[in-house]
Parts: structure tokens; sequence; C-alpha cells
């Protein structure tokens, strides 16, 4: 089975945007540790996971090659291949993504079940907190930034039940992220 995973950026109060979705509080840019550290948490991603909402902008920020990005980074945001979790589209638009809708727990499965690398999902609040709710991520990466915001988005909401995670390894970055590496305690 596929392994599934989360990497979202938070503030150091757990939010993972603003009250209107602004992320201007993301420490950038990157220094090399940090880098080198998501490439290798990609390595072996082939399927990316988005929300309809973080499609409608992520899809075409990145076909737009933007310039303050590396070619690597652009090219691989392009050419892995996405699943737009969606009940309100039918059909993908974009180039290099598919469609699914239904049943959150029944898609996840499904996707995990078929054969490939590892799947992340990036964002997009309310699927990440679906995801997180129902137990569906085998590992998450928080990446804590040096900034509380107040009030947004928060990465763990409506849980509705307590959800015990395993620390695997923590790291902080010359930039001042520290990376929370977690696994879900499964019972």
């Amino acid at each position: 089975m596929r392994t599934f995973k989360l990497q979202v950026q938070t503030s150091a109060d757990g939010y993972m945007a603003g009250p209107n979705g602004e992320m201007d509080w993301v420490k950038l840019p990157w220094t090399d540790d940090i880098n080198a550290y998501v490439g290798a948490l990609w390595e072996p991603v082939d399927c990316m996971v988005l929300g309809r909402r973080l499609a409608e902008g992520f899809i075409p920020h990145w076909a737009s090659q933007p310039d303050d990005e590396s070619k690597e980074t652009v090219d691989q945001m392009n050419n892995t291949p996405k699943v737009v979790i969606s009940n309100t589209i039918a059909e993908s638009t974009w180039e290099n993504a598919v469609v699914a809708g239904g049943d959150l727990t029944q898609t996840v499965n499904k996707l995990k079940s078929q054969p490939g690398g590892d799947m992340i999902v990036c964002g997009g609040g309310t699927l990440v907190r679906d995801l997180i709710a129902k137990g569906l991520l085998d590992e998450l990466h928080l990446f804590v930034n040096p900034v509380a915001i107040g009030a947004g988005m928060p990465v763990f909401a409506d849980l509705g039940i307590q959800q015990r995670l395993r620390l695997v390894a923590t790291r902080s970055f010359d930039c001042g992220i520290v990376a929370l590496h977690y696994e879900p305690e499964r019972s």
C-alpha cells in the first residue's frame, strides 16, 4: 500500500493560513538545508492530492513557470500527476490532473491501494482537516515557521476525537523553520 503524506507550513501557533487564506507569514527564502530535506521527502512521491479550492490557484501558479522558483521545482510541480478531491466538479480542466469525488475514505483508500510511489497532500485547509480527522494520513510533516499569527485556519480543527501522534523526527533549519515528522498511532 502507498504511503500518504501531509506536508504543510504552519505558524508556531498552529495555523496553516491566515483568516483570509494569507500565507505571507511563511519564512522565505528557504535555505539549502530545508530545500534538501523537502527534496528527500518528495523523492518517492509520484502523486499529489489537492482540494479543489487549492487546485484552482496552485495548478495555474506552477503552470505559469514562476521566476522565483527553481526549474527543478517548477518541473516537479507540473509533471507530478495530481488528484483533485472534489464533490463540486466532475472533471479536470488542468493538465496532468484528474478529479476524484465521493466518500473521502473510500476515495483515499482506493488511491492508496493502486500501484505507485508515495502520495502527498500539501494543503487545502478543509481537505487536510478531513484527512486528519478520518485518520487517512500515514505521515504528517509539519514545517513550523517562527511566527505566531493569532488567528486563521488551524491544522487540527474539528477532529471529533483525540488523535494520538508518535513523533518520528525533528529537524531545525538555518532559516528558522522546524520540521516535525509525526505518524498517527493506530489502534
